[in-house]
């Protein structure tokens, strides 16, 4: 089977076997997002919409968490009245012409439109825009001791990169509300019981590409 490698300072994409293994590479920050990190993750997401062989993506972040959410940096602008106008590099706001999504949306949205099964493999932290990039895989295999948080109010700042429709269709309206109206912190086992994670794993690595082993080895019909 082919073998591709694609790496930014970013995000990390090997394919083999028909698994596209999608990592992120800012381990020093936890993986926080920052204009970087939302380019490379779009990207990534845009080149796997079309990419030949691949039947299944797998999702990750390399070092201690998935995702720490916003970085600072990017937090201050936004909070600071940043409204996204701007055709900076990376800012999450920007939008281009013809599109749905501005740039912090389709960091989690574009999962939803890559034409086959995409697994986030969580562990550490899912915070702020972590859990909503979560949120935009098809399936989510989490760690038990996983810090999940919708942080966003508690920073003054919206939730809008789509994690709050994708919360919506996983939990009661009210469940939802809650945890975006309160920013509060809760792991991995009440997530599950919630109805936010598919499947808890000491090795979620390692269970999501068994399971996307499995997938790929199915009909692709």
């Amino acid at each position: 089977p082919a073998t591709l490698a694609v790496m930014s300072d970013r995000v990390h994409i090997s394919i083999s076997h028909g698994i596209a293994d999608v990592r992120m590479t800012r381990a020093d920050k936890r993986n926080a997002l920052d204009g970087a990190m939302f380019e490379a993750l779009a990207a990534a997401g845009e080149r796997l919409k079309t990419e030949p062989g691949v039947r299944v993506v797998v999702l990750s972040g390399e070092g201690s968490s998935f995702c720490a959410g916003l970085d600072f940096g990017t937090m201050a602008a936004l909070a600071g009245g940043g409204n996204g106008e701007g055709r900076r590099e990376g800012n999450p706001g920007a939008i281009k012409e013809g599109a749905i999504t501005h740039l912090g949306q389709q960091v989690c949205w574009v999962w939803q439109e890559v034409p086959v099964p995409v697994i986030a493999a969580v562990h550490g932290h899912a915070i702020g825009g972590g859990i909503q990039v979560a949120l935009g895989a098809d399936i989510r295999i989490v760690h038990p001791d996983t810090q999940m948080s919708v942080r966003e109010i508690h920073w003054g700042l919206v939730p809008d990169m789509t994690g709050t429709m994708m919360l919506s269709q996983l939990v009661r309206a009210d469940v939802a509300k809650e945890l975006v109206l309160t920013a509060r912190v809760f792991d991995g086992r009440e997530a599950h019981q919630l109805g936010l994670v598919t499947k808890l794993s000491d090795n979620p690595y390692d269970d999501a590409m068994a399971m996307a082993a499995e997938i790929a080895g199915r009909s692709p019909d």
